[in-house]
């Protein structure tokens, strides 16, 4: 706790500061940094804050330590300190302090007068000031624009490729995807891939289940939550190879395993995919069969049980 309000005591006096730095050249960005411990090896949390106009944008993640040029965390104490990194689009010079491995400064970025030209060759522009340096944050470098460039994708422009680094979309998350069966060109897909969570793994088991997925289908299963573990819970069930269609219907209005089970219990075995989504859409129940069966309603179908709720019997 102490660490984190020498912290933020120390950026509060950085903003202070910052505001004497507007004289400088107007290429320049400016903003604050802190650097705080990891618990992945080699990494600390790194924090980059750029202050403009009266809005700030803060950027936060693990950044390995090799990057820091000039910088030894190391050592133990208290200690003013000044460091680079050095990207294509840009170097960020820095200055501060450490205490044991943590601590906060200032930052001045100076964009490479070359990256936009270069860029721009490769097909990627409008790559104004901010954007430069946003490129620089999160590390667009030549090299990866090269490598995306060369995979042939559909609708590849600057903001997709900066998308890209952001939600780890790389040449070898495209070839592990190939690998596993599936073939993605479109950038769009590509990112919703990552956000949503479809791996190569998910690609390959339902492979091998018999299902063929296409891209929509593997972005739907995994917002609604038609994860692997779900299938295979639905399988000890007794529901082997549910349609994908149908796997998304049960998530989405709430068949579960336990759902299957109670409704088995009480003397429904194995009721197909549809019954078991009329079910939960109109609210036949576990207890509303229950409470049916007590007042002596027994060996109702499913699809009487349905109609009951529908003219709203209870």
């Amino acid at each position: 706790m102490e660490r984190r309000d020498a912290l933020i005591a120390y950026i509060l006096v950085v903003c202070t500061l910052l505001a004497g730095w507007g004289s400088r050249a107007a290429e320049n960005i400016a903003g604050s940094w802190t650097i705080e411990r990891s618990d992945e090896p080699g990494k600390v949390e790194f924090t980059l804050i750029h202050h403009e106009r009266g809005n700030s944008s803060t950027h936060a993640s693990a950044w390995p330590t090799s990057v820091f040029v000039g910088l030894d965390l190391s050592k133990q104490g208290k200690q003013e300190v000044k460091f680079t990194i050095k990207r294509d689009a840009g170097r960020f010079d820095c200055e501060g302090y450490v205490n044991d491995g943590e601590g906060a400064g200032t930052f001045h970025f100076l964009a490479d007068p070359q990256y936009a030209s270069a860029m721009n060759a490769l097909g990627f522009t409008g790559i104004d000031q901010e954007k430069q340096y946003s490129m620089a944050v999160i590390d667009v470098s030549l090299d990866f624009a090269r490598e995306m460039k060369g995979e042939h994708l559909k609708g590849l422009d600057t903001d997709k490729l900066i998308a890209f680094r952001i939600f780890n979309v790389n040449a070898a998350f495209i070839h592990e995807l190939l690998d596993a069966g599936i073939t993605v060109t479109d950038c769009d897909k590509l990112v919703a891939f990552r956000i949503h969570g479809v791996t190569p793994e998910m690609v390959r088991f339902l492979r091998k289940s018999g299902y063929q997925p296409d891209e929509d289908e593997l972005i739907a299963m995994r917002i609604h939550g038609a994860t692997p573990e779900y299938i295979q819970q639905l399988q000890r069930e007794g529901y082997d190879h549910v349609e994908l269609e149908k796997l998304i219907a049960f998530r989405i209005h709430g068949v579960s395993p336990e759902f299957i089970a109670k409704v088995q219990s009480l003397g429904y075995q194995h009721p197909n995919p549809d019954q078991l989504i009329a079910m939960r859409i109109h609210g036949v129940t576990p207890e509303y069969i229950a409470g049916l069966k007590s007042r002596g309603m027994q060996n109702l179908t499913i699809d009487q049980l349905v109609g009951l709720r529908i003219q709203g019997i209870d």
